[in-house]
């Protein structure tokens, strides 16, 4: 066993008993989700009071603080299954929580950088902020047509710890190539399941046709029609026919009610 592993098991393991400690205190998923919102908009309150003179203390403070949200947002889904609270309405809620939590981030981004006067900046982190949340609207929208779309190159895990990693590490420069990762690589991610979902819905839309077909084709197929007393042609009894007896001509009754084939 490498370090690594070694390393990624004992995470695995701390991460289960803190669940499971979660689980036993009856602490609500629903509660866990909304308390990352409000940590996240303590981050977005330091992004907006950050000036020239303490930025890089600020941002660092911000990103230690979307870390320490993250692991909310890592838990809260866990301990919902570990207490068995797993509910539509806490999945509603905490898709819903996580774009105010991506929004207030970005916002708190474009406080700051609305406040320096700095056009371009604020330009790249709306950028960010919309492609962002489209990355989990293709997401919701799909799920809510049936389809899968969690795919991708950038989801909003690997999107928080770009963020908070460029903030760590500081500095103006390390803060620009997050923010142009983060819009190129959501669109990426956007485009990407925008195909996979393109590709779902078109199997199923061919698989709900050839349904549609054979089921269309099962109500228009002729039938046949018998009458006691009466005799039927071959033509409409499809070949099937019974004799009575001393019949010689070939025709063929039936002895029951009116039965359709």
């Amino acid at each position: 066993m490498t370090w690594t592993s070694a390393f990624g098991n004992a995470c695995g393991k701390l991460l289960r008993a803190i669940v499971n400690r979660m689980a036993l205190a009856r602490i609500s998923p629903n509660f866990l989700t909304f308390l990352g919102l409000v940590i996240d908009t303590l981050a977005a309150f330091l992004f907006g009071y950050a000036n020239a003179d303490n930025q890089g203390r600020m941002f660092f403070y911000a990103g230690l603080v979307i870390f320490g949200a993250g692991f909310f947002d890592l838990v809260d889904g866990r301990v919902a299954r570990a207490s068995n609270k797993v509910t539509r309405f806490g999945a509603f809620f905490d898709s819903v929580v996580d774009r105010y939590s991506d929004a207030a981030l970005f916002f708190g981004l474009l406080v700051y950088y609305s406040r320096g006067g700095r056009f371009f900046y604020v330009v790249l982190a709306a950028l960010a902020m919309i492609s962002s949340v489209m990355v989990s609207y293709t997401r919701a929208r799909a799920e809510g047509l049936g389809l899968d779309a969690k795919s991708g190159l950038l989801a909003r895990p690997e999107r928080v710890v770009l963020l908070a990693a460029g903030l760590l590490i500081g500095g103006q420069g390390w803060l620009l190539w997050t923010l142009l990762i983060l819009a190129a690589a959501s669109v990426l991610t956007s485009i990407q399941r925008i195909v996979v979902v393109r590709r779902a819905a078109l199997r199923a839309d061919e698989q709900a046709d050839e349904s549609a077909t054979g089921a269309e084709a099962a109500r228009t197929t002729p039938g046949v029609w018998r009458f006691e007393g009466m005799p039927s042609l071959p033509f409409f009894s499809g070949g099937r026919h019974r004799r009575t007896p001393g019949d010689s001509s070939g025709s063929s009754v039936t002895s029951g009610r009116a039965t359709r084939r």
